[in-house]
C-alpha cells in the first residue's frame, strides 16, 4: 500500500524554528531590560494610542447599538452567522407584532360589535404599525450606522493592525542587527574563526544593519500614514452618527403619531347610553354629556346634572361631587331620601347602603311618608 506523505523541507522547518526561538529570546531579554530596544518616536506612539482607543470604543459602540436594535442575543448570533455565510437573514415577528396578533384575535373572540373587542382590534392594528416602524428603524440604523462602523473595524483597523505587526517585526530585526554589530565590534583584534576575519564579520553585520534600518524606516512611514487616516475616519463616523440620530427622531415621531391616532380613535368610540327601569318601563337617561358622573354602566342609574344656565343654587357644591350609582338590575330599587336644605324642586338627597348623593325627583316614586322611594 502506497501512502503519499507531504513533502517537508527540513531545512526550512529548522530555520523557522530557530527564528521563532530567537524571537522569543529577544523579547524576553527586552522585558528583562538586558538588551537594546529601538523605541518608536513620540508622534508615532500618540497615533498608535489613539488607534487603540478608537478600535476599543468603536467595537463597544457597535455591540451596544446592536443590543438596542436587537435585544435578543440569540437573534444577533443568528444574524451574524447568516451574514458571514452570505445568506439572507430570517424574517421574525417582533414582540410588538406578536402582541398585535394576540390583541386582534382576542378582540375577534370578545366580539367586534362590543366596545372592548373594538378597542382591542384597533390597538392591535396600531401595534402592527409600531412593529413595522421598528423593522424600518432597525434596517435603516444598520445601513447608516452599525454597518459602516463594522466595515471600518473589519477593513481599515485590520489593515492598521497588520502593518503594525510588520513594523514590530522590522523593529526586532533591526535590534537583532544592532546586537550583531555590537558583538562583532567586541571581537575585533581576535583571531579569525572558520576562516572569516572579525573585520569581515563586522562589515557584513553593518551591511545588514543598514538594510534593516531602511526597511524599518519605510515600514514606519507606511504605518504612520495609515494611523493618520483615523482622523478622516472619525469625521466619517460623525456623519454616520448624525444619520443615526435622525433615524431615531423619525422613528419615535412615527410611533408617537401612531399612538396619538389610536388615542383619537378610541375617544371617538361611542359607549352605550345608560337606561333606567322605572315600573318595568325603559326610560332613556340621555347622552353621557347631560349627566355628571365618573362612570355610567347599563345597570346603574345616576341623576342628571342641573342646567348650567340656571341661576346659582346652594346645591352647586354638592352637584360638583355628584356621582351616586344605584343598582337597577331588579325591576325596582328602594332607597332612602330626604329633602335638601334648602329644598330643591328637581333633586332630593338619596342614600342606599354606603352610597349617597343627589337623585332626580322625576326618577323616583314615593312609597310612604318616611320618603322610602322606589327607582
Amino acid at each position: 500500500m502506497n501512502i503519499n506523505l507531504p513533502n517537508f523541507n527540513v531545512k526550512n522547518l529548522v530555520k523557522e524554528a530557530g527564528s521563532t526561538i530567537s524571537r522569543v529570546v529577544q523579547l524576553t531579554e527586552e522585558k528583562l531590560g538586558t538588551t537594546e530596544r529601538t523605541e518608536y518616536d513620540l508622534h508615532f506612539q500618540n497615533l498608535a494610542e489613539r488607534a487603540d482607543v478608537t478600535k476599543t470604543w468603536t467595537e463597544k459602540l457597535v455591540r451596544d447599538t446592536e443590543s438596542v436594535l436587537i435585544p435578543n442575543p440569540q437573534n444577533r448570533v443568528e444574524d451574524f452567522i447568516f451574514e458571514k455565510i452570505e445568506k439572507s437573514k430570517p424574517k421574525r415577528l417582533s414582540n410588538l407584532e406578536h402582541l398585535a396578533l394576540d390583541m386582534i384575535a382576542a378582540g375577534g373572540d370578545f366580539g367586534q360589535d362590543l366596545p372592548y373587542g373594538q378597542a382591542l382590534i384597533k390597538a392591535g392594528q396600531a401595534e402592527q404599525k409600531l412593529g413595522q416602524c421598528e423593522h424600518d428603524f432597525i434596517a435603516t440604523s444598520g445601513i447608516c450606522f452599525t454597518q459602516p462602523l463594522r466595515k471600518f473595524l473589519d477593513g481599515e483597523m485590520k489593515t492598521i493592525g497588520k502593518e503594525r505587526g510588520i513594523l514590530e517585526s522590522k523593529r526586532l530585526d533591526l535590534d537583532a542587527c544592532k546586537n550583531r554589530v555590537k558583538k562583532a565590534r567586541s571581537m575585533l583584534g581576535q583571531q579569525s574563526k572558520d576562516g572569516i576575519s572579525p573585520e569581515a564579520v563586522l562589515e557584513q553585520a553593518e551591511r545588514d544593519l543598514r538594510v534593516a534600518q531602511a526597511e524599518f524606516d519605510r515600514q514606519s512611514e507606511i504605518t504612520k500614514l495609515l494611523l493618520d487616516g483615523i482622523s478622516t475616519s472619525q469625521a466619517s463616523h460623525l456623519r454616520h452618527l448624525h444619520a443615526f440620530i435622525q433615524t431615531q427622531v423619525r422613528y419615535y415621531k412615527q410611533c408617537g403619531d401612531v399612538m396619538e391616532q389610536l388615542q383619537r380613535e378610541l375617544a371617538k368610540m361611542q359607549h352605550p347610553k345608560p337606561r333606567l327601569r322605572i315600573n318595568s318601563e325603559d326610560v332613556d337617561c340621555g347622552p353621557p354629556s347631560s349627566v355628571s358622573l365618573h362612570s355610567c354602566d347599563s345597570d346603574s342609574v345616576v341623576g342628571p346634572a342641573p342646567d348650567s344656565d340656571a341661576d346659582p343654587d346652594p346645591l352647586d357644591n354638592l352637584l360638583d361631587n355628584f356621582h351616586i350609582e344605584f343598582d337597577t338590575s331588579a325591576v325596582s330599587t328602594v332607597i332612602f331620601v330626604a329633602e335638601c336644605s334648602p329644598v330643591n324642586e328637581d333633586y332630593m338627597y338619596g342614600k342606599q347602603g354606603l352610597m349617597k348623593g343627589l337623585v332626580p325627583r322625576a326618577f323616583v316614586e314615593m312609597l310612604d311618608e318616611e320618603h322610602d322611594v322606589t327607582l
